[in-house]
């Protein structure tokens, strides 16, 4: 089974993020690139299954040639990568990204689509359901158990108070939530393999993808800024019952929630 891993690359969540000069963009500087935390579950599926029998983990991205990420993932113990190279991709919305990984997984041959539930940052959630779609693939979205079995498969998926169980066939896409497994961290022998590993960069044009896509985004980056800073907390001193009368008086007078 070729089972291709859909992957995002973000910013390492100990990273110090700082706003380009262009108010619009990240201070790449320093920042360093991880795959989406959501993706490692994925990826570890994706290993999963090929461990369980024989097949193929091939990583695919879309946006600017960082090799950290895509590392990351050769090193867990995918056996190759695509990239779809531009820098554009970055900020693309859902669908132009959804178009890319569908080009790929039909020049690939996949029979199995595995991403995260969402890629951290953006946290939109439209690119697999959009792939799904866009390739006409059975999908079943934020999966917290899988199951396969001849030509199909079962998953579990969490909704309020109730687990959902679907069932479906193959080709299909699948998105990953949290306590599907547990991923592995790189060995260091997986890291020195990653390095050898074969890295396949396409372009927009190569895959036969519409540059308007691109060139006219649906989607419009307008401005980028930091949360405010938080106010300094205030410490309230006194006995006790002095103290819950003022503190009583503060919330009802100055923060006015009660």
């Amino acid at each position: 089974m070729k089972i291709l891993v859909g992957i995002k690359q973000v910013p390492d969540t100990e990273s110090k993020i700082k706003i380009g000069s262009d108010g619009r963009s990240l201070d790449e500087s320093g920042v360093k690139w991880i795959l989406s935390p959501y993706d490692e579950y994925a990826l570890e599926q994706a290993l999963l299954i090929r461990e369980a029998g024989e097949g193929e983990v091939v990583l695919v991205s879309a946006g600017p040639e960082r090799a950290q990420a895509i590392r990351q993932g050769l090193a867990m113990g995918a056996d190759r990568a695509v990239l779809v190279k531009d820098d554009r991709y970055d900020r693309a919305d859902g669908l132009t990204r959804a178009k890319a990984l569908a080009a790929v997984a039909r020049a690939e041959n996949a029979e199995l689509i595995l991403l995260g539930k969402y890629g951290v940052g953006t946290d939109e959630g439209q690119t697999g359901p959009m792939l799904a779609e866009l390739l006409g693939w059975p999908h079943v979205s934020a999966i917290t158990k899988l199951e396969l079995g001849g030509d199909g498969f079962t998953a579990e998926r969490e909704i309020e108070g109730a687990t959902e169980v679907q069932q479906g066939t193959f080709p299909a896409v699948l998105t990953c939530e949290k306590g599907l497994n547990e991923p592995r961290y790189p060995s260091l022998k997986g890291i020195m393999q990653a390095k050898k590993k074969p890295v396949d960069s396409k372009t927009p044009d190569e895959l036969g993808l519409d540059p308007a896509e691109l060139e006219q985004p649906r989607l419009i980056w307008e401005a980028m800024e930091l949360p405010p800073a938080r106010s300094v907390g205030r410490l309230i001193e006194g006995q006790p019952e002095d103290a819950a009368r003022e503190l009583a008086r503060l919330l009802r007078e100055e923060a006015k929630v009660i």
